[in-house]
């Protein structure tokens, strides 16, 4: 049981947070939140413990510059290409695959490799604040397997997939049938659902990852879709429009479907529990459908940029109801933080604004910069919606899982880019608790890095920081 008292964030829609100078929470011994109450006076708070039947509790009291916000959740990345993090920047899509990308990830035959790779990757994403993270493996069965142990260790929540590959790559990294591709992703499903789990519900779930359309036959993606038909829960992980060159040939593979998205519904690959990597290039029927089936989109503006794919239109996409989360996609992006997603989708949606011919749509987003609120959102409680995890995670209320971050602003932490944080120049000298707090927020969106993130926590254990 653990009791936290003082500042917190909490989001509560694309356009609304609460700033809470002053909230008290209860962690239940599983993880849980039991209670929270968003306003007890600091003269009021033994009495309001004592009334919750807690005297003499040890209390968490949150210091002048710290405050908890809802863990960071990643909705797409690579855990093996961050051995060739920041390289290939010369690169699109399609030659950075074939020159940088398969040649790294099939060096993932060696369970060394990977075993030594992936302690380090996990380690790294859980400093920088990453409570869930959709982790695509490599092709390799048991190196998949060792991914899946580690974020296990590590107690990290986490989707795990093997990638489904059996066309269109390299002759030394390529499933060489259906079968084989179809009867290890089961071996993986069955693997990861033995692991043990002292949370109310396993931390690490197997995910279903048809790399995309252009590595999987027909056949392939008819088996991977009856395999999703007979397990309604099982999530689905994959790309969508990402790049000119990607659509262009996906669109000459499969003829008889309308639309790139078209594809993946046609094999009832498209539901509640696909997160759809990109949607750069989506065209309005792939938008309708997308919202439809109630799928989300992985927004990955850092790796947009990098690899010079394009700027997803996510005002657009909000407004027509489709969910979205951030994604690293390491190693298409060059950072494994949210922080870094959440400043780039700011720019991207910055960019969209001033170079729109038309103007501000109807709508609250289309063509508009998203502000403070919303990005912190899709970091949050957008990425659990785009997981279909939003009960469980991704912000602060009772029955909710308490997967947190620690956050100090302070000067010790040591990040010269958030020192000096003297803010009353913005508020006439008419600094109230919540107006601090949601300034410190901005803040640390903005400037702070994993030098400002004390403790991460998941299902009320410390993992990180």
């Amino acid at each position: 049981m653990s009791v936290f008292y003082g500042a917190v964030i909490n989001p509560e829609s694309l356009t609304t947070y609460r700033a809470l100078p002053r909230c008290l929470l209860l962690i239940g011994p599983d993880g849980t939140i039991d209670w929270m109450i968003e306003d007890v006076k600091e003269h009021l708070l033994q009495d309001t413990l004592a009334q919750k039947g807690l005297i003499n509790a040890d209390v968490t009291f949150l210091q002048d510059g710290e405050f908890l916000i809802p863990g960071f959740i990643d909705t797409h990345t690579h855990a093996p290409q961050f051995l060739n993090l920041g390289s290939g920047q010369q690169y699109e899509l399609l030659d950075w695959l074939q020159n940088v990308t398969f040649p790294a990830e099939a060096k993932f035959a060696d369970l060394e490799l990977a075993r030594c790779s992936y302690h380090t990757v996990v380690k790294n994403i859980i400093s920088f604040g990453t409570t869930t993270c959709c982790y695509y493996g490599t092709l390799h069965l048991e190196a998949t397997k060792i991914l899946a142990d580690i974020v296990h260790s590590y107690g990290q929540r986490a989707f795990v997939g093997k990638c489904n590959m059996n066309r269109n790559s390299p002759d030394d990294y390529i499933e060489h049938s259906t079968q084989s591709s179809v009867d290890a992703t089961r071996e993986l499903i069955t693997y990861i659902r033995s692991l043990s789990c002292s949370a109310p519900e396993p931390l690490v779930k197997p995910i279903l990852t048809p790399r995309f359309a252009i590595s999987c036959t027909d056949d392939l993606l008819e088996e991977l879709g009856k395999m999703a038909s007979s397990d309604p829960h099982l999530h689905i992980q994959t790309h969508i429009s990402e790049n000119h060159g990607e659509v262009k040939y996906t669109k000459e593979l499969f003829p008889k479907a309308p639309h790139y998205a078209g594809v993946y519904d046609m094999f009832g690959l498209l539901r509640y529990n696909t997160v759809l990597a990109h949607g750069v290039l989506l065209e309005d029927e792939e938008i309708d459908l997308i919202a439809k089936r109630r799928a989300g989109i992985s927004h990955c503006p850092v790796s947009n940029f990098n690899l010079r794919s394009g700027i997803a239109p996510i005002g657009k996409y909000l407004d027509c109801g489709v969910k979205v989360g951030l994604g690293t996609d390491v190693s298409g992006g060059f950072s494994p933080s949210i922080l870094t997603v959440v400043q780039h989708a700011s720019v991207a949606s910055k960019v969209m604004a001033f170079q729109s011919n038309e103007g501000p749509k109807e709508g609250k987003f289309t063509n508009r910069q998203l502000p403070v609120a919303t990005l912190f959102y899709l970091a949050t409680l957008g990425g659990a919606e785009v997981c279909d995890i939003d009960k469980q995670v991704g912000s602060f209320a009772p029955g909710k899982s308490f997967d947190a971050l620690l956050v100090n602003v302070k000067d010790k932490m040591g990040n010269p880019g958030i020192w000096g944080a003297d803010v009353s120049h913005l508020t006439d000298g008419k600094l109230n608790p919540s107006n601090l707090l949601e300034l410190l927020l901005e803040r640390f969106l903005f400037c702070g890095d994993d030098r400002n993130i004390m403790r991460v926590y998941v299902q009320g254990k410390v993992i990180g920081g």
